[in-house]
């Protein structure tokens, strides 16, 4: 459902933190830029203190590019790179990789496909050499395609058996109604069926390509092995892609959707409209969003919901951005007979902020652990650092956006906070509610 979406890369960031090795501090951390010798562009981070590479990369236009008969083509193609590429197969591929050191993953979301690799510098050109043949020629040999598409389609077949995952369908297809962001990314058992390995060469081909790349490299080597590596890469790719025009999303506000189900507790999301990255209200509705249902239980809404009155283990909620669609989302669970109280205290808390705006100390609070959070949760790994450079470059960010977020956050006021809440909470929010009686809770939802 909408609340698991995050602009921030998430089928790559999750997973991937595993995988990174610590780093400098922040202060020495010295992002640069570079091109390489074919014209590509990157982000850079030099670090010699382990013998590692690390290179993250995005192409834009993700699974709202699947056709609406194909659904969940992205997705797949994710899982089918490292399956076989050039003239080895499956099982020679994975052997090569184990060979070379080299570990790599893809993954899609609806605006991009990403993927990732980590290799030890002294192997750094035979696993170049894998990581490009991945990416430039794989295979989507038929067995590959069966195999992973099994995968996919029993884990579905195991969702089939989990309400909140018909629920988030509902939700997604509720506040986006026709638009792709309201389809399923893994795809469906109708869809996923009538993929083909032609279907897959076709939207490879389509997608990846020069003009819609944004790249990210961390590790032990200079300026110029960084080039050249990437051009081994990338060099090869057409200049530009060939992408489906993505219209924007009109979210549907003032929705409620209740789906009856016997859970231990009653589900609770609403949604608002959000506020895009480049707005110059932002970075007060990012402070804003984290002071109301942040990851801190010292959130208003965690005291008061929480903390309070015992109506829920936690509230969590915040800023969702897509290419083609913002939101501002918060999320609780309690018992079905607390539901209605629930909503009513989040709905008081909103307009208690609306209308009187923050507490000058919990304001103080919240941007100091903003400041200081970001670099913990940004900057702890070569893949996070890698990772943070390609979404910097999908978000139109500058590449000292780590010294600029700081100072935007710092300069927000109690005033500023308050204006963009009344510019946010004066739509009426869409509200699903899964549980045990939820639609009779719905008719006597505020």
């Amino acid at each position: 459902m909408i609340t698991t979406i995050r602009r921030v890369l998430p089928a790559l960031l999750a997973p991937l933190m595993l995988l990174g090795f610590a780093l400098p501090s922040q202060a020495d951390v010295a992002f640069k830029s570079i091109t390489s010798p074919g014209g590509i562009t990157a982000g850079m981070v030099e670090d010699y203190m382990v013998p590692i590479v690390t290179i993250a990369f995005a192409f834009q236009g993700g699974a709202a590019q699947d056709p609406d008969d194909k659904v969940g083509l992205a997705a797949l193609m994710s899982s089918l790179l490292d399956e076989g590429a050039g003239d080895l197969a499956s099982n020679a591929f994975q052997t090569r990789l184990d060979d070379v050191g080299l570990e790599m993953g893809f993954s899609a979301n609806f605006d991009s496909f990403t993927g990732f690799a980590r290799m030890l510098a002294d192997q750094r050109e035979d696993a170049t050499e894998l990581l490009a043949l991945a990416v430039n020629e794989p295979r989507f040999d038929q067995p590959a395609i069966d195999r992973m598409r099994a995968q996919v389609l029993a884990g579905l077949a195991s969702r089939s058996q989990d309400p909140g995952y018909a629920a988030g369908r509902m939700w997604n297809e509720a506040l986006f109604g026709n638009h792709p962001y309201a389809r399923p990314q893994e795809g469906t058992a109708t869809s996923l069926p009538g993929i083909t390995a032609d279907d897959l060469r076709q939207f490879h081909k389509a997608l990846f390509a020069r003009g819609n790349l944004k790249i990210g490299i961390v590790g032990a080597l200079d300026e110029e092995a960084a080039g050249k590596m990437i051009d081994a890469i990338f060099g090869a790719l057409p200049a530009e892609p060939q992408l489906s025009e993505i219209p924007p999303a009109k979210l549907s506000f003032g929705q409620n959707v209740a789906v009856d189900y016997p859970l231990p507790q009653t589900s609770i999301n609403l949604a608002y409209p959000g506020i895009r990255e480049s707005d110059p209200d932002f970075f007060a509705a990012y402070v804003m969003s984290e002071m109301l249902a942040g990851d801190s239980l010292l959130s208003e809404l965690n005291r008061e919901v929480r903390e309070k009155r015992g109506l829920s283990y936690g509230v969590s909620g915040g800023l969702v951005n897509l290419d083609q669609a913002d939101a501002l989302t918060i999320g609780t669970s309690t018992r079905p007979d607390q539901s209605v109280e629930a909503i009513e205290v989040i709905k008081a808390t909103i307009a208690k902020m609306t209308e009187d705006g923050p507490d000058p100390a919990a304001l103080e609070r919240t941007k100091r652990y903003l400041v200081g959070a970001y670099p913990i949760n940004q900057l702890r790994s070569s893949v996070a650092i890698a990772t943070t450079m390609v979404v910097q470059q999908l978000l139109g960010l500058p590449i000292d956006y780590v010294e600029e977020r700081q100072k935007q956050i710092e300069a927000v006021t109690g005033e500023d906070i308050k204006r963009v809440a009344q510019r946010i909470f004066s739509t009426e929010p869409s509200l699903l509610q899964v549980g045990p009686g939820a639609e009779q809770a719905e008719a006597t939802t505020p």
